[in-house]
């Protein structure tokens, strides 16, 4: 089984590119903390490759920006190249097949204006995911529907 999943902040705006044969795809790095301390008592970040296609990836590259507040289920997918002096290079991405918003764009917005320091992976722990009113449509004020098909991947 080959199965991701993620909760992190993205470390730069995500840019929408198009294949040959136009179809829609972006790529991303999402910092992550470890979920637990080195031998310093702090906690190291894993800064993880992100590919997310089709509408999925037009709504991230529309709503979502440097330090969003995402989870990401998905595969992880490995591959290689030869660089441009001949050597054999390997990557390793998550494909997404979900991309969740965890935080409303206000909140986003609302974190990096008070914020004197770039955001951390983990600034949302300090409160309870328990305390959230699921009331409240947290995508309320995009302004824009948000449409996704749950058959992009067929």
């Amino acid at each position: 089984m080959n199965r991701v999943v993620l909760i992190g902040r993205l470390t730069g705006k995500p840019e929408l590119r198009y294949t040959g044969s136009n179809l829609p795809y972006a790529r991303f790095s999402l910092a992550v903390n470890r979920s637990f301390s080195n031998a310093q008592g702090q906690r190291d970040t894993d800064f993880i490759n992100i590919i997310v296609w089709r509408k999925q990836a037009e709504n991230v590259c529309n709503f979502l920006d440097k330090g969003s507040l995402v989870s990401v289920e998905g595969r992880i997918q490995t591959g290689s190249y030869d660089d441009k002096d001949g050597n054999k290079r390997y990557t390793t991405d998550v494909v997404a097949d979900a991309v969740q918003f965890l935080e409303s764009k206000s909140q986003s917005q609302n974190r990096s204006m008070n914020s004197s320091s770039e955001p951390t992976p983990y600034d949302y722990q300090s409160e309870p995911m328990n305390d959230i009113n699921i009331d409240n449509d947290p995508f309320a004020d995009f302004g824009d529907s948000v449409s996704i098909d749950d058959n992009f991947l067929d």
